[in-house]
């Protein structure tokens, strides 16, 4: 069910990318930190599922809750000459990294398990 809704959102991402308009370059900033602010949204929303407490409400009220508040920021920055925005990449890419490193150590423990189950298996049926 996810892979499909994966596979129909890229595919959407795609056709709706070749039509729209070309952001401009003054606006490309803020773009940038929106993204990286649902890119963590979204992360978090699959470490959510792996540890089975994932909940829509919160995953979709973070997903626009933190980009707005990181578009927000980088304005406020721009407006105050200070790059406040260095803050809101800090610490977005550093929870992608922390989630992207908690799903990489479950699938890699899912697929030792996998590869232990298989040989002991084998060792079951080489014994009889």
């Amino acid at each position: 069910m996810i892979i499909i809704a994966i596979v129909v959102g890229c595919i959407l991402g795609a056709i709706i990318g070749m039509y729209a308009p070309i952001i401009p370059y003054t606006y490309s900033g803020y773009l940038a930190i929106g993204i990286m602010a649902a890119l963590d949204t979204v992360f978090g929303g699959i470490t959510s599922i792996i540890k089975k407490n994932f909940d829509m409400k919160i995953f979709v009220s973070g997903f626009f809750g933190n980009a707005i508040l990181a578009i927000v920021l980088t304005y406020l920055g721009e407006k105050l000459n200070v790059d406040i925005y260095l803050a809101a990449i800090f610490v977005f890419v550093s929870r992608m990294f922390n989630n992207l490193g908690f799903i990489r150590r479950y699938y890699i423990e899912k697929l030792i398990e996998k590869k232990e189950n298989k040989k002991s298996k084998k060792k079951s049926i080489d014994k009889v």
